[in-house]
């Protein structure tokens, strides 16, 4: 057993990598060596703090590093959830294609909730305008063919939260 094991008879975490963890949850810092600044915080070397990174990677428990765009303030103010009411046996094909498509920026399949939400896929669509954003959409329905599919587009009206996340319980200061 490793020490990332969480079972009863597994050891615990030490600290410092604990704390990593919940840092990198916060997101990387804007400095010209974010690792070293990590590392300070965590009273860890800068190569403790990679080695952590990479046998997390190895293990599964990072699958990737990402990035949240504020994109409102980059004036991607449309933003459409576009979910469809797909056959069962054609979710997983036309998902990896709509996931394909350079507009569509989030794309997963959903547990439908009968009879009140029909809808088993849902993508994300963000552009400047609504018009923008239903042109694109329009032109991905003609692509692959999913003019007959039950669909509704939900615009946002207010981003409330936007962040990674988050699966420790320690304190951010």
């Amino acid at each position: 057993m490793n020490d990332l094991t969480s079972t009863a008879t597994a050891p615990r975490m030490s600290a410092s990598p604990q704390r990593l963890r919940s840092l990198l949850e916060a997101g990387l810092p804007l400095t010209e060596r974010p690792w070293r600044a990590l590392a300070e915080q965590c009273g860890m070397s800068e190569g403790e703090v990679l080695a952590w990174v990479e046998r997390w990677q190895r293990e599964g428990l990072i699958k990737r590093l990402g990035l949240v765009v504020r994109h409102h303030a980059l004036g991607i103010r449309a933003n459409a959830m576009v979910v469809w009411d797909l056959p069962n046996a054609a979710v997983a094909e036309i998902g990896r294609r709509l996931a394909a498509e350079p507009a569509v920026t989030l794309c997963y399949r959903r547990r439908r909730c009968p009879p009140v939400w029909p809808y088993n896929l849902f993508c994300m669509i963000h552009g400047t305008r609504r018009e923008r954003v239903l042109a694109a959409l329009d032109e991905i329905v003609q692509r692959h063919g999913l003019q007959g599919i039950p669909r509704r587009v939900l615009f946002s009206r207010k981003a409330y939260k936007q962040c990674g996340g988050r699966y420790t319980c320690e304190e951010r200061s």
